[in-house]
């Protein structure tokens, strides 16, 4: 039986020996798929809906999802995110399908609101001929101080978060059409904003 890590322990310790003003930050991920856009639209989930067991660093420093309930098709449609110590309140501020959804975190119960709060989001569907380009964006205020120190690691574990999304909506649709969900690049990392 393995043992998941104690994750409300480590953000209230960090908070306590690091946390200081909060400071936004954006971290965007994005990658190329072989769907059309409609396709790709049609399997964006959230990161508590992906199928799985999610990734070490993001079992080490995220809470660990539960399930979603509400649905996210309509502009000002809430989705709570549960997870095991707390949830997450997502409101849908835009929504163009298949080109763009936009939400904001309205409520955060997670254990971590010392070391970040999750602000916003967006799923950004460009059209490549009958391909898409996907980026996966969060927007969130961080208290960990010194700056140089915390922004790295956080990056690498939202990046990480967005690709564990990013492959569960690529396996989704590979699985419905085995030939048109190989994607000609792994996912990147574009320039952060802010």
């Amino acid at each position: 039986m393995s043992r998941e890590p104690h994750t409300h322990l480590l953000p209230r310790l960090l908070s306590c020996l690091f946390a200081r003003n909060p400071v936004a930050e954006s971290v965007s991920t994005r990658i190329h798929l072989r769907n059309h856009p409609e396709a790709v639209w049609n399997e964006l989930i959230f990161y508590d809906e992906v199928p799985g067991r999610a990734p070490l660093p993001l079992r080490w420093f995220m809470p660990a999802p539960v399930r979603t309930e509400g649905g996210k098709g309509a502009i000002d449609a809430r989705v709570t995110c549960i997870y095991r110590n707390g949830h997450l309140v997502k409101q849908i501020t835009v929504l163009n399908p298949p080109s763009l959804l936009r939400f904001q975190v309205v409520e955060q119960h997670l254990g971590i609101e010392g070391c970040a709060i999750a602000k916003s989001g967006s799923y950004e569907i460009c059209h490549s001929g009958d391909e898409s380009d996907i980026a996966l964006t969060t927007r969130y205020h961080a208290f960990l101080h010194p700056r140089w120190l915390w922004r790295p690691l956080e990056k690498l574990v939202t990046h990480q978060l967005h690709r564990h999304v990013l492959n569960g909506m690529r396996a989704a649709m590979k699985q419905r059409d085995p030939t048109a969900a190989i994607c000609n690049a792994t996912p990147h990392e574009v320039a952060d904003r802010m």
